[in-house]
């Protein structure tokens, strides 16, 4: 198979910056690990697929790729006093998020035919309540366009570190858990009728739930627990 050469493979200052920060603050604060980091693809066009547990996701799963990696975000944040000057130096591109899917998936499409990594939340929002929720058929729409591998990835820990609706809680151990790559074929791709998309995407939502954390790094998390109680 030909290898796509990236367009983006010089990581400019401000990416730098928010990926060593980020990382440093995380290990700092959360113990952050990344497990089986070697199993990331790190050139060509790739699809990292991750569960969503808050607005940490993003630039810690950035820390399992040696190249710059591209996120969606809500088009309004631009209008945010500073952000709107940030967020495109940290390859954020912004979306509609009020016209469904659509510019999103042309948004990904783009950059994936550039031979660029994207990372993809396969439920589509943060979860409410922790758990892993069903994925949406965007993710299986994606791969069908454009073809290229997923790198399934589950992060541990991050919505008890930041809930939804509640506040940060320092202390809170997070850990990525990243999986063996996913290829999948023509026929996978082109068969199954209308919901082939949905059922794609849930083929990844399962992967996911397979990760499973080390028992060596339970055992830790729970010695944690007994002491902040």
């Amino acid at each position: 198979m030909q290898t796509v050469r990236s367009r983006s493979e010089i990581v400019n200052f401000y990416y730098w910056l928010g990926y060593h920060l980020s990382r440093l603050l995380a290990r700092l604060f959360f113990g952050f690990r990344i497990i089986h980091r070697e199993r990331v693809i790190q050139t060509g066009p790739v699809i990292l697929a991750m569960n969503h547990q808050s607005f940490f996701d993003p630039p810690l799963a950035g820390n399992a790729c040696d190249r710059p990696i591209f996120f969606l975000a809500k088009k309004s944040l631009m209008n945010v006093p500073v952000l709107g000057w940030l967020l495109p130096k940290l390859n954020v591109i912004p979306v509609n998020l009020e016209g469904g899917d659509r510019s999103a998936l042309k948004a990904l499409i783009r950059i994936l035919s550039a031979g660029d990594c994207a990372l993809v939340f396969p439920e589509g929002s943060r979860t409410p309540d922790g758990n892993l929720h069903p994925g949406l058929p965007g993710l299986g729409l994606l791969m069908a366009k454009t073809r290229s591998p997923v790198v399934p990835m589950r992060i541990f820990g991050a919505f008890d570190a930041w809930p939804i609706h509640g506040k940060i809680h320092l202390g809170r151990k997070i850990t990525i858990v990243i999986g063996e790559p996913i290829y999948f074929s023509d026929a996978d791709l082109e068969t199954g009728g209308k919901d082939r998309y949905a059922r794609l995407s849930q083929r990844v939502m399962d992967a996911i739930a397979a990760l499973h954390l080390p028992e060596e790094h339970l055992r830790r998390q729970d010695r944690h627990r007994m002491v902040s109680g």
